[in-house]
């Protein structure tokens, strides 16, 4: 995938669950027992979604947390591939 249509998942879930939803960040964060910072930080992509958070959204909007954890993976792979090129790794051999 290219890393530009890789979308991070708390962005996603900002303005495709929380916004329609109508809930501030105050009120989910209460909802969902974590800090505000927590979720503005998730929801502007400065932290990876977890699993306990993926598994929070799911019970607070429906939405499969596993599908949330995929989207993180897709997201993660695609900011690797972009900078693979940078990964400096050297060839293992290994004797049959």
């Amino acid at each position: 995938m290219h890393p530009s249509l890789a979308v991070h998942p708390g962005d996603w879930l900002k303005s495709e669950i929380v916004e329609p939803h109508g809930v501030s960040i105050n009120r989910l964060a209460a909802a969902f027992h974590v800090t505000r910072q927590t979720l503005s930080n998730l929801f502007n992509g400065h932290t990876a979604l977890s699993a306990d958070m993926a598994i929070r959204f799911e019970k607070a909007f429906g939405v499969r947390a596993d599908t949330l954890m995929r989207m993180q993976t897709a997201y993660d792979m695609a900011q690797a591939r972009a900078r693979a090129d940078d990964i400096v790794v050297d060839r293992v051999f290994i004797d049959a």
